[in-house]
């Protein structure tokens, strides 16, 4: 709907103080939008694919080749300008999808799954791709399942379940309103169950879960002195390795906000 493809059955958006509905060529000139599935064609080369889409914006033909230029060398596709595009891998194409959607050099991104697919390193260059635009100055709205990869650049969320937004904000802001507990992480020489049991004890403790010698703490995230964990490991004769917290995440914000039915 943002990206004006589908008309709303209800409410109003605006994009750059453009409508979607009353103003949609205006929105399309300000936005890049890059499916979860695109095609590609057969027997056309990387520099002619998006010649084709810098046509389609009524790019002029003098400015395209500079601008073909700059999306590749910012998409780091330069060495694969001549090749044929479906001779591209998964993660290429989904580069040069990125770098097609940057043509008309737009203020906003729109990005349905843009990892989707992808083995790790490729999964790591696009997520420093997408820093480099933020860099820029782009406002990037991104559709993804994939919270870890969401977690490490994205500043504000917004967490849809059945249809209706649940929360939506800045990370560290929705973390506060849920009062997430904090998590600390134990590891002990040996008898995990006495530590588990010895820290169960105090008030402060709402959850001990035991994994090998390993305990995860879960304590009131009011609670700011974490000190009794160790002293009262210790005072139990319990041998202590490492003592830390594990910071709450975006999986651990989308658990306590949702409920899990059925999609």
């Amino acid at each position: 709907m943002l990206a004006t493809l589908l008309r709303p059955t209800a409410g109003s958006a605006e994009i750059c103080n453009y409508n979607v509905l009353t103003q949609a060529n205006d929105v399309k000139r300000v936005i890049g939008y890059m499916p979860d599935f695109f095609g590609v064609y057969d027997d056309m080369k990387v520099w002619e694919y998006l010649d084709f889409f810098a046509a389609a914006y009524k790019i002029e033909k003098a400015r395209r080749e500079t601008i073909i230029n700059d999306v590749l060398e910012l998409t780091d596709l330069t060495g694969k300008r001549e090749d044929y595009v479906e001779a591209l891998s998964r993660g290429m194409k989904q580069r040069l999808c990125l770098a097609k959607t940057l043509v008309h050099d737009p203020q906003v991104l729109l990005l349905d799954e843009p990892a989707s697919g992808l083995d790790p390193r490729a999964r790591i260059e696009l997520r420093e791709l997408l820093k480099e635009l933020r860099r820029m100055g782009k406002t990037i709205l991104i559709s993804s399942h994939i919270l870890t990869e969401l977690s490490d650049f994205c500043n504000s969320i917004g967490i849809i379940e059945r249809g209706r937004l649940r929360a939506s904000g800045q990370i560290e802001d929705i973390k506060a309103q849920l009062a997430l507990r904090r998590v600390i992480v134990v590891e002990v020489r040996a008898e995990p169950e006495k530590a588990h049991d010895a820290l169960l004890e105090r008030p402060e403790v709402k959850q001990v879960e035991v994994d090998g010698n390993r305990l995860s703490i879960e304590i009131d995230a009011e609670t700011e002195d974490t000190s009794f964990i160790f002293e009262t490991l210790v005072s139990k004769g319990c041998k202590v390795i490492s003592v830390k917290e594990r910071e709450s995440n975006l999986e651990d914000i989308f658990m306590k906000i949702t409920d899990g039915a059925v999609q």
